[in-house]
Parts: C-alpha cells; structure tokens; sequence
C-alpha cells in the first residue's frame, strides 16, 4: 500500500504528462468532448480510491487512459443512440489498441493532442472562444478557473464553452491537423491565440497563472511541431519577457526596463530563452524577430550596455513583415537612443496624425522619455500628464506619475 502522498504525486504526474492526450484521443473517438473530459476526472478520482489500496500500477498513464476509455464506452452503450453506436466501435477500439498498455506516438501530425489544439485555435471561432477553449480542453483549466481570468460568473463561462462546442461540431470544423498548403497559416493563428493567453497574464501583472499557462501550451507546441521556428521562437519570446517578472512589478509598482534590478532576473528562464534562439539559418518571422529585440535587451549587462543599433535593425525588418505604428513607435525610440533623443523625436512627430495610435498613452509617453533625455523638462512633465490620463491601467498611471515627480 503506497501513502497518499505518493498516490498523490504519481497521479499528478500522470495527469500532467497524459491528461491532454487522453481527452484529445477521446474526443477523435466519441466526438464528445464534454464526455471525454468528464470520463478522464472520473479515471482520476478512482485512481485516488483503488491505487492507495492496490498501490500505483506499473504504467499509471496507461491505466487512466483504459480507465477514462472504459468509462466513456459505459456512457455510450448507456444512451443507445446511432449516433452513440458509431462512437462505441471508435472507443472499444481505442481500448483494444491499448492493450494497458501506453499508446506508442506515431508523429505529431497524426497527434491527437495537436489535433486537439488545432480544433481549439479554428478560425470559424471567435478569439474569445478560441482562448477559453484552449484553457478549459487544452490547458486543463476549470470552468470555474477560466471565467475568473475572463471576470464573468462561472455559469455564464460554462455557457460560453458550450456555445463554442457546439460551434465546432455545428460548423463542420474538422479534427485533424491543416494539410501542409494551410499549415503555415493556421499555425499563425494558434500562436496568436497562445501569445494572447500570455500577454493577458504578464501586463501588468494581474493574472500570472495564465502567463505560466501560456508558457506550458508553448513548451507543448515546440514538442508536437519542433522544426516550426516561429513556435520556438515565440517560446523564447514568452521565457525572455517572463524571466524579468520579479524584476518589473515590484511591490505592485510597474519598473521600467531600465531601472530593473537585473540580479532578480530568473536566470534559468533567460538561458533556456537563449538557447532556444542559436542560429536557425533560415528568414525570421515575426516572433523571431520579437524574440531577438527581447534577448538583445537580456543580453546586456546594464541599460548602458544595450546594443541600441541592432535593436533598430531588429525593428526595420519587423516592420517589413508587419507595417504596424506601434512597431513603428518603438523604432522612434530606438533611434532615439542609438543616434540621440532629437532624431527620435523627429520620428514621433510623423505619427502624431496616425488614427491608430489616437488614444493610446503610448506616444506621449515615448515623446515625455525622449524629451527629458533632450534635457525639456517642462515638455516632457506635460507629455507624462497626456500619458497619464489615457494610460488604461492603475500600474501604468503610477509609474508615469512617478516619473512625472521625479521630472519637476
């Protein structure tokens, strides 16, 4: 008999490196996914009634995988419909395939767990959709747990997760990986929804589990698609900007990148963000490049330090890919650093008109930055009360006042 602590730790271990698998293996097999995620937690529970009892089998992931499968065929056999007939044969197949034992991996284009994600990731799907599905069935996340990062009632999430089910099953969205002629693109938008998880999570820092998450779905998708550089590099993007989050909210206070204590970087995260951008010999795309403007930054060993130049050339051929006024934004001020605060300014001033940027404390606080460098204080103090009065967060207004009191 094993304590329980120990069948504790095995089952979490299990679930986390199996849970995805058996679910996205039976959603192919019953087309059900409220089933399939129900049948996996009831494997779950009994394994915490049977294993401190029989102790933890030789193979726990394989034991779940038959106990959710055999879970999921009693329900089927118990609806007795043709539609549930069907879904019995695919079920008692995956049951005989297994055999108890571990199913053997026959390449990530026929992964039911990348499947799965591109289901999630549809574009017939809206974005709000197609991020609470990733949480709730990719990520393993509670209903309860994703209405909170969506700040709605659980009962209106569960109703949001269900809509969106039946989108997919209503809308004919097929579950399977896009054929190579779609790959590409399709894999754009799985990164897009991923990298939105994480960016809700880390501005700011007012839901960090999901930046954490996010981290996890990209470590997930390097491992079903490792020779897609744009999946490794937006892992390395989300490690180089997660590795400075004990250094940029400090005692709730946003820090900007210049004034962060370096030593509260996480290291590990760094180096692995590192390793992960070595030469890659091929044409950057767009997390690339991010990752790179990112690493540059980690690189140095203090704000004086910044390779400025590079971080301009970074920017030129970002927005090359994606023509964008906030990238466009972010070169001024790399100019304004690499070659002096005046010709960054010159180039704030040419998007001053730009409709997209309207409203955004963005430029001012750009303008305010290259001001007090250029030693005009006063201009600058009255930019930082234009930031401050569009900045959409409470952090953000406080760290602009703060320069502003610092400024006057």
């Amino acid at each position: 008999m094993r304590s329980d602590e120990q069948v504790h730790e095995a089952l979490a271990q299990a679930m986390a490196a199996e849970r995805l698998r058996i679910v996205a293996s039976l959603i192919r097999t019953t087309r059900d996914w409220d089933l399939a995620e129900d049948a996996v937690a009831d494997a779950a529970e009994r394994a915490l009634l049977t294993w401190p009892r029989d102790g933890v089998p030789r193979n726990p992931a394989a034991w779940l995988t038959t106990t959710a499968t055999r879970r999921a065929l009693d329900v089927i056999r118990r609806s007795g419909t043709e539609r549930a007939k069907l879904a019995e044969l695919g079920a008692q197949q995956e049951i005989d395939e297994q055999g108890g034992e571990e199913r053997v991996d026959i390449g990530a284009l026929t992964d039911d767990r990348l499947r799965l994600v591109f289901t999630c990731c549809h574009p017939a799907l809206s974005m709000e959709a197609r991020v609470a599905l990733t949480l709730k069935v990719v990520a393993g996340l509670s209903t309860a747990q994703v209405a909170r990062m969506f700040l709605v009632p659980e009962a209106t999430m569960g109703q949001r997760l269900l809509r969106a089910k039946k989108r997919v099953a209503n809308a004919g969205i097929p579950y399977k990986v896009p054929e190579p002629a779609d790959l590409t693109e399709r894999v754009d938008g799985v990164l897009a929804v991923v990298y939105l998880v994480f960016t809700q999570g880390y501005a700011g820092g007012a839901q960090p589990g999901l930046a954490a998450e996010a981290i996890r779905l990209g470590r997930l998708l390097v491992d079903l698609m490792p020779d897609e550089d744009e999946v490794t590099a937006l892992l390395a993007l989300m490690l180089a900007q997660h590795a400075r989050r004990h250094a940029r909210l400090v005692d709730g206070e946003l820090v900007t990148l210049e004034h962060q204590d370096r030593s509260l970087w996480d290291r590990a995260e760094v180096d692995e963000a590192l390793a992960l951008t070595m030469p890659y010999g091929r044409v950057p795309g767009p997390y690339r490049l991010q990752a790179e403007l990112a690493l540059t930054h980690l690189r140095a060993r203090d704000a004086a330090d910044t390779d400025w130049r590079r971080i301009v050339r970074l920017y030129e051929r970002l927005l090359d890919l994606h023509p964008s006024p906030v990238v466009s934004l972010n070169r001024a001020v790399a100019v304004g650093m690499a070659e002096g605060p005046a010709a960054g300014l010159l180039l704030l001033d040419d998007l001053a008109g730009h409709p997209a940027l309207q409203g955004l404390h963005l430029l001012p606080a750009a303008r305010a930055d290259l001001l007090a460098r250029a030693g005009r204080t006063d201009e600058a103090v009255a930019e930082l009360d234009r930031a401050t009065a569009l900045a959409p967060t409470e952090e953000e207004r406080r760290q602009l006042a703060r320069r502003r009191t610092e400024l006057s």
